[in-house]
């Protein structure tokens, strides 16, 4: 929880109110500090002095988001000044260095890295400078030459191991953000590359099986034109059939884009109810279709517990199969046998087409049915029969199956 507020960037008012709280506390720190009783021989600053140091160290951390290295260098020498004169002790230097630390690590947090370095050395050295010459200038009893050499050792380590990492975890929280910022913006990306390529997988099916009808079909018409006007109107009203189920259903798949659709999906997806209607429209095409849809072995309708994804999946494969069946092998019988089982729908699309297959195993709806099985964690295959005509074989998994 703390990892996620750190790199969870504040509003606007929470910023402000966040430091303003933050800044008032470094002040009262200060005041405390420089209202301290001195040390043995050392001067006691008025009231008035102690507020206005105390302030210059304290308050601009209410700004420190506003213009970060403006804020670390004048906190600094702020800072710096109250120490080297005495009015904060070096044995209270905490106080002035809990606002040092706050400026610092919003430098590293908020500005570039070599923008924001330089700035963080330069206050750092400051500080460590006025610790050691506090100790000098302002001594609590006379140094000998090792006493002064472990009171400046004592203020650089202080400086380095206390200060210095306010601006390494800043910078640290800088680099975290902005990876996250980046892992979210290429989570868009491939969100949307994903949504392209299904929308893309979801014309093709359609355009593809519904084109290839209409050409069979307008093939048909207009070699019958003359000498069978009814047979070539019936093939004009397939073709008119076809390109209205054609329309309605890229009308469905480019709906799930709008975002003012209805619910965003442009009606219920195609699942194993709806591979009847498809068997009889490739009939259009001179493929005579045999479907067995069986669950648990009785043959039926398929189950509603099929997960609703991977019902389209099947129906986008059968669709496609038949496709290739009607372009490739027509006229000819087709069987589509779909087993759906407890915890996967297995599916088989064979011909017994006598003409030699033309159809590439790197064709795109090979690639496409492919690529719908693998989504689901599936296997797929295809290939010619020994016994002739084409195969088709994919095994969907789904719930307790994955």
């Amino acid at each position: 929880m703390v990892h996620a507020l750190l790199l969870r960037k504040p509003r606007r008012a929470e910023r402000f109110a966040i430091d303003a709280l933050l800044a008032a506390i470094a002040m009262l720190l200060c005041l405390y500090a420089a209202r301290a009783e001195p040390e043995a021989g050392n001067p006691q600053e008025s009231v008035w002095l102690s507020v206005l140091v105390a302030a210059a160290v304290g308050l601009p951390v209410a700004v420190r988001r506003w213009s970060p290295r403006v804020v670390a260098g004048a906190v600094s020498v702020a800072a710096a000044v109250a120490l080297v004169s005495g009015i904060i002790p070096s044995f209270a230097a905490v106080a002035p260095s809990y606002a040092v630390i706050l400026a610092l690590y919003t430098l590293g947090a908020d500005v570039p890295r070599r923008q924001s370095w330089p700035v963080a050395v330069a206050c750092v050295a400051l500080v460590l400078a006025s610790l050691a010459g506090g100790d000098v200038l302002w001594p609590a009893t006379e140094l000998g030459g090792g006493q002064w050499l472990w009171s400046v050792t004592t203020s650089v380590g202080y400086a380095v191991l206390v200060i210095g990492p306010a601006y390494a975890i800043g910078y640290v929280v800088r680099v975290a953000r902005q990876q996250n910022k980046r892992a979210a913006q290429q989570a868009v990306r491939q969100a949307a590359t994903d949504e392209r390529l299904r929308v893309a997988r979801e014309l093709h099916d359609v355009i593809a099986h519904t084109m290839t009808l209409i050409v069979v079909q307008a093939s048909v018409g207009n070699h019958v034109a003359d000498v069978s006007p009814e047979e070539a109107r019936r093939a004009l009203q397939a073709i008119e059939q076809t390109g209205r189920t054609a329309m309605a259903e890229v009308r469905r798949v480019l709906d799930v884009l709008r975002e003012d659709g209805p619910g965003g999906a442009g009606g219920q997806p195609h699942g194993l109810d709806d591979l009847a209607d498809l068997a009889e429209r490739a009939a259009v095409g001179g493929v005579d279709v045999h479907l067995d849809v069986r669950r648990d072995g009785a043959v039926g309708k398929a189950s509603t517990e099929v997960p609703a994804d991977v019902a389209l999946a099947v129906y986008r494969i059968v669709q496609e199969a038949v496709t290739n069946v009607v372009k490739h092998a027509a006229p000819t019988a087709c069987r589509v046998d779909v087993l759906v089982g407890p915890a996967e729908v297995r599916v088989e699309v064979t011909d017994d087409g006598t003409r030699p297959p033309t159809i590439s195993l790197a064709g795109h709806g090979l690639i496409g049915m492919r690529e719908r099985t693998a989504l689901h964690g599936g296997e797929f295959r295809a290939g010619p029969r020994s016994e002739g005509g084409f195969a088709v074989v994919a095994r969907l998994p789904y719930g307790g199956g994955r």
